[in-house]
């Protein structure tokens, strides 16, 4: 948000989270902890490891009783060892790219992803997630490994671009 012209961008997104944290019951034994916003689960609610040990399977849902918070966003796990496994590396286990669809970052959008459409690709040193779109982003990432590279290689330009970027910003500027 700029707010030094007076400008405030809402996007339909942004619209839906205040409608949503407007409509959150109020508990008063929890007034000093901030509410939670919709939509600030990460791989919405899948364990980041399960992607790593299912071998072919699908991921496995976390639960709430083994969550994590990590760059503004809920982290939850199927088990405390995966939550453990996480914690001193979770930029090895988050999905690659803020989550955000290979194909689109390589074209310079950010395309919204489905956790349920994922591939893990080599990287530098080690296997890393991708998410994707749809089934057929996947299978052109699959044929075409130049994508991801260029896709990696757009991110830090694009990687400012998204919400929570957005969000440190604003915070920072009423300072």
């Amino acid at each position: 948000m700029n707010l030094e012209d007076g400008n405030m961008w809402l996007t339909r997104r942004r619209c839906l989270i205040l409608a949503g944290v407007a409509l959150l019951p109020f508990d008063r034994s929890q007034a000093g902890t901030p509410p939670r916003i919709p939509g600030s689960l990460a791989l919405n609610g899948f364990d980041a490891v399960s992607y790593f040990l299912a071998a072919g399977g699908d991921p496995v849902p976390g639960r709430p009783q083994f969550e994590l918070d990590w760059k503004g966003r809920v982290w939850r796990f199927a088990s405390a060892a995966n939550r453990e496994a996480f914690r001193p590396y979770p930029d090895g286990y988050a999905p690659r790219l803020g989550g955000y669809d290979p194909l689109g970052v390589a074209e310079g959008r950010l395309v919204d992803t489905d956790p349920m459409v994922f591939a893990l690709m080599p990287g530098p040193a080690a296997r890393r997630l991708y998410l994707f779109r749809n089934e057929a982003n996947r299978d052109a990432a699959a044929k075409r490994p130049a994508l991801i590279a260029q896709a990696e290689a757009l991110w830090p330009a694009l990687g400012g671009l998204t919400d929570a970027s957005l969000a440190e910003q604003a915070t920072s500027e009423q300072r």
